[in-house]
């Protein structure tokens, strides 16, 4: 397929480091709300890219469930692909994409586990078909067929036919705790707003454009 006339002009809104609230959690908050009440489907879908012993990078898409000023967190299989690579190497990046309001942002941090109590919280939040479905997937293993799946969710029907379902040992929670922050705003020719958020402990010699919050991360404009 030839793609090269598929294209689209980004002109919704400029975004300026002005405009860019001094807390990069807030900055995001604020675009965060703003896909929700724009009733975008699941906003909060993030990519995690995450790297193997080998160098080679993977990525997936996951599903923001709380973000504070201590991180963002996710909840996955401990025993998955994305979660050994987290234990040999938490440097991750997380990416949003809100195509229609031509935003990105991504966020890069390092990721750990959250507490028992914290992933024992949320577990109980969930469907009850979601919480079967925790026992029953061997994430990232090799199967032969979805029959297997289907056999074992029966199987964990019975078992947990009466009370709750607990939470299994090889499940819980993330919590990526950022070092960047990058805010992308489309705009026409491809010249497009980024906003970048560092420590400013991390500054260097490039000139910081706008100031700095209380926490210390300053706000610089990156060339599209």
């Amino acid at each position: 397929m030839d793609l090269r006339d598929l294209r689209q002009e980004y002109s919704m809104r400029a975004f300026d480091v002005t405009d860019a609230d001094p807390s990069p959690l807030r900055q995001f908050e604020s675009w965060f709300r703003e896909a929700s009440h724009a009733e975008l489907p699941e906003p909060n879908a993030m990519s995690i890219a995450t790297v193997g012993g080998d160098g080679q990078p993977t990525q997936r898409t996951v599903l923001l469930k709380l973000f504070d000023d201590d991180g963002f967190v996710f909840f996955t299989n401990y025993e998955s692909r994305k979660a050994r690579q987290i234990e040999s190497n938490p440097r991750v990046s997380a990416h949003f994409l809100w195509l229609p309001l031509q935003r990105q942002v991504e966020i890069n941090g390092t990721a750990e586990r959250v507490s028992t109590g914290e992933s024992l919280k949320y577990f109980t939040t969930r469907p009850r078909g979601s919480q079967l479905g925790a026992w029953v997937s061997r994430q990232s293993d090799v199967i032969t067929s979805r029959s297997l799946i289907e056999q074992k969710l029966s199987e964990m029907k019975r078992k947990f036919a009466t009370g709750e379902v607990p939470l299994p040992a090889f499940w819980g929670g993330y919590r990526i705790r950022p070092h960047r922050f990058e805010f992308w705003q489309g705009r026409p020719s491809r010249l497009h707003d980024r906003i970048e958020y560092i420590p400013e402990s991390v500054g260097g010699g490039r000139e910081s454009v706008g100031g700095e919050d209380p926490r210390g991360w300053q706000r610089r404009r990156l060339s599209p």
